[in-house]
């Protein structure tokens, strides 16, 4: 029999590949405190880039979460069933320290090594960063209960995954998730309903109510907001209870999401459930606001993943791929392109260890960096967020067809893409958190415009930005809050390259962001633009 046809042109799969590959990522983690990781995350992302890992992801969203209500004897269980994958993903994660590690290191830069881990670890698959980033968020708010933080926190930094519904002190580590938004009130938590009624114990509560959003209900622990007497507040619900009990928390449903499949999202309804308050009565948003500080740094974290991810995804297709005659990436329209996509992922991880820069000294008393940290992160998590679905479409197309289909794995990550501007606040809620900290905490724009002023007079562009972005806060105001907010995360991005990126890559940025010369669209740099540059340090493609 004769084949109806040879196969060519078609690339080579891209794994295995090197996830750390990346110049933006390796100085970002030096520069900003953690250069004693290069070599485990130079390990780490070769690991990312295998084709087992990279198989894993993909199984592991192909073969998605199950619930069991009940076992087969009709007893309440509210259990979720895993594909191994997602298992291999989450021990490999929590074990790299992506998870509440960072807390029990007392080594400056280890919340960057965490960042810079997740950045490469995250060319996986998304879905399992869920979990460990609220592991992560909720340490610090534990905190501030010091008994249960000495219960909890040593198991919670644990680098051993340890699945499976047990009593949390018999554990070899835990896992954490939060649940804040009901269906009335969505981002409006302080509309809740769900009920906090006090037990004759000190401290402990029984909770009567219904959660909309409640990701990684197979989590050991979770940090909920309820309505106490003293108004809403924050409490800590074990999924099994100290004497081996279940805990009220039955699962009602899983959501049907548009994409982060991998992770089961769920419903649950309390009903006499246990909880131990955190932090004072009535000042629950307040307590549990640094665990969102926590998760939105995540997001931008996630999203600049999401880029270098799919920008790597194009850069390979094109190297391999010719068209009319000539290889994709040699033809001049789509250098343009792709040149245009690594300025922006170079721009997002820039922003993202910075930003854990910025959380690590905060956390060591430095009150400018903790200002710095208060208002960056909201404009980063608005920025950096929104920028993702457009690139991820970009990238998707520098495949054509290809990339249209579900085996290319480019829709999963286009399907991801939105949720991390929603997850954690959508645009307007961070929009608007950032005028509150610039009305209410003065430090904040000083640290911001401190930051800015690093950069003064290296490009003459960033400088009338800067001018523009003084001249629009005094007429700051609520409609005109994402016009404001995206000027401050453009200058303050561009400040950053300008001090630390290549001067190809700086200028072409300030030239298109700032300074007027682009389109609309990914792929209308101007004619001054060094694109071969650019592709150099990005993708390694060479004129």
């Amino acid at each position: 029999m004769t084949a109806t046809h040879d196969v060519t042109n078609q690339p080579p799969p891209l794994a295995p590949y090197d996830a750390s590959d990346d110049a933006a990522l390796l100085e970002g983690l030096r520069r900003e405190g953690a250069g004693w990781a290069e070599e485990g995350i130079r390990r780490l992302g070769r690991r990312a880039g295998s084709a087992e890992a990279q198989e894993w992801g993909e199984l592991a969203n192909r073969h998605e979460p199950v619930l069991r209500t009940h076992d087969r004897y009709g007893h309440r269980v509210d259990e979720v069933d895993f594909h191994p994958s997602w298992h291999h993903l989450m021990r490999v994660a929590v074990a790299e320290g992506l998870a509440g590690a960072p807390w029990a290191e007392d080594r400056p830069g280890a919340h960057v090594a965490r960042t810079a881990g997740g950045l490469v670890w995250g060319h996986t698959e998304a879905g399992h960063g869920c979990p460990t980033s609220m592991t992560y968020a909720a340490v610090p708010v534990l905190r501030r209960e010091p008994e249960l933080a000495k219960l909890y926190e040593p198991l919670l930094t644990s680098r051993e995954y340890d699945p499976g519904l047990r009593v949390p002190a018999r554990k070899r580590g835990l896992l954490a998730g939060m649940g804040m938004t009901e269906k009335q009130g969505g981002s409006d938590v302080r509309t809740n309903t769900t009920t906090a009624t006090p037990t004759a114990e000190e401290g402990v509560f029984t909770l009567r109510g219904h959660k909309w959003f409640t990701s990684a209900p197979m989590c050991d622990v979770f940090l909920v907001l309820a309505q106490a007497p003293g108004g809403l507040s924050c409490f800590l619900v074990p999924r099994v209870l100290p004497d081996g009990t279940r805990n009220a928390f039955r699962v009602q449903r899983l959501k049907d999401k548009l994409g982060n499949r991998s992770n089961a999202s769920s419903e649950p309804e309390f009903d006499g459930t246990v909880a131990w308050r955190v932090g004072p009565e009535g000042q629950g948003v307040k307590t549990i606001i640094e665990m969102v500080n926590c998760t939105r740094l995540d997001c931008v974290m996630a999203s600049a993943t999401l880029m270098r991810k799919t920008l790597v995804e194009a850069g390979h297709h094109a190297r391999h791929r010719t068209a009319f005659g000539a290889a994709l990436a040699d033809q001049p329209l789509m250098r343009n392109v792709l040149a245009d996509l690594a300025l922006e992922s170079e721009a997002a991880t820039t922003l993202a260890l910075r930003l854990a820069g910025a959380a690590d000294r905060a956390g060591r008393g430095d009150d400018a960096e903790r200002a710095f940290r208060r208002i960056a992160t909201a404009v980063g998590k608005y920025w950096v967020t929104k920028r993702g679905p457009a690139f991820t479409a970009e990238a998707l197309e520098c495949l054509g067809g290809n990339g249209y289909v579900e085996e290319s794995g480019m829709p999963r990550h286009y399907r991801e893409a939105p949720l991390l501007s929603i997850w954690e606040g959508s645009g307007n809620v961070n929009a608007l958190d950032v005028l509150r900290a610039l009305g209410r905490e003065p430090a904040t724009a000083e640290a911001l415009f401190g930051e800015l002023a690093l950069a003064r007079g290296a490009d003459a562009r960033l400088d009338a930005a800067v001018t523009r972005l003084k001249d629009a806060l005094t007429e700051a105001s609520e409609a005109g809050a994402r016009r404001l907010v995206e000027l401050m995360a453009l200058t303050l991005q561009a400040s950053l390259l300008v001090r630390h990126a290549p001067p190809a890559v700086a200028d072409a940025f300030c030239a298109s962001r700032l300074g007027g010369d682009w389109g609309h669209a990914f792929g209308t740099l101007p004619a001054t633009a060094d694109v071969g540059a650019v592709l150099g340090r990005a993708l390694g493609v060479r004129d």
